[in-house]
């Protein structure tokens, strides 16, 4: 039966958006402990990739086998590097983004990338863009335009920088890349394996870039609270929905996975509601209605004839 496998899939993936939900807020708090974006996401990289260092340590004492990525198909480590370089590349991009343009314009560009996702596999055979699917896609987006979109309405200036548009669809590009290639290659590497190569290309690239630009890379030595917010940006923002998020794409696929991916904006804004008192409004609860709704109608798009998960996941992460 493909329900189980589906149903799992789906709440993975839900789980790694809200993961990735609370960088927003998070980001704010950390802003005022003195990090600054490109510092902050460096650090978030280097916690997270601490995090799932461990995860692997623990799952190869109990049996799992370590994979040693020099010994893949070159097919398979160049796809390792393509997807950790447009991990490193979207980061770069969405931080240039939102410095030249306001953040909800970067994130309405970046956002795209759901649809870009379903046409790339559409276009390589990996997955059918039937009805359903495309009803869904565009249920989502358009929630995801009236969640981001409603903040804009609400107040305050809104700068829309032409450069800043295009880096947050070089971004959605990136992540592209990054759900397409994590679905089709690579696949005999367990899931938290595969992410710690990934990351870390992250990790050491926006470091180098934090000491290069003279950011405040060394905050964290000198404030606890800058420490304690990089910490809980590293774990619960990265390592956690980063392995998730590359697990759940696996199992249910790179459109039904970019689908689901919308919860996250919904996520930072209903957290922002709760923790920085900024206003819920009418048409953000409409554009979360649409996305939940999008939510339940991809559950209803596998048949019996469709294969779910791709043969070369390993047999410890099937459900």
């Amino acid at each position: 039966m493909h329900d189980r496998p589906l149903l799992v899939g789906s709440l993975i993936v839900v789980l790694a958006a809200s993961g990735f939900g609370i960088l927003g807020p998070l980001a704010r708090f950390a802003y005022d402990a003195g990090l600054d974006p490109l510092t902050f996401v460096a650090w978030r990289a280097i916690f997270g990739l601490l995090l799932i260092v461990a995860i692997v340590a623990v799952r190869v004492g109990r049996g799992t086998r370590l994979v040693n990525p020099f010994a893949l198909p070159v097919a398979d480590r160049v796809g390792i590097v393509a997807v950790g370089l447009a991990g490193l590349g979207l980061n770069v991009a969405m931080f240039f983004a939102f410095d030249l343009t306001s953040i909800a314009i970067a994130l309405l560009a970046f956002y795209t990338y759901p649809a870009f996702v379903a046409v790339a596999a559409a276009a390589l055979g990996h997955e059918r863009l039937d009805s359903l699917r495309i009803t869904a896609l565009t249920l989502a987006i358009g929630g995801m335009v009236l969640v981001v979109g409603g903040g804009l309405l609400s107040g305050g200036q809104v700068t829309v920088h032409p450069l800043g548009v295009l880096l947050g669809l070089a971004a959605a590009g990136g992540q592209t890349v990054f759900v397409t290639g994590s679905r089709t290659r690579f696949r005999t590497v367990p899931s938290e394996q595969a992410m710690a190569w990934i990351i870390a290309i992250t990790a050491v690239g926006c470091a180098g870039l934090a000491i290069a630009t003279g950011g405040p890379f060394g905050i964290v030595f000198q404030r606890s609270d800058a420490l304690a917010f990089a910490v809980i940006a590293g774990f619960v923002g990265a390592g956690i929905p980063s392995t998730l998020f590359l697990i759940g794409i696996r199992a249910i696929g790179g459109t039904r996975a970019g689908i689901l991916m919308l919860f996250e904006p919904l996520v930072g804004v209903t957290l922002a509601a709760l923790l920085l008192h900024e206003a819920l409004t009418p048409l953000q609860a409409l554009g979360g209605a649409a996305i939940l709704a999008a939510a339940m109608l991809i559950q209803l798009g596998t048949t019996t004839e469709e294969r779910i998960e791709p043969a070369g996941v390993p047999s410890a992460e099937r459900g």
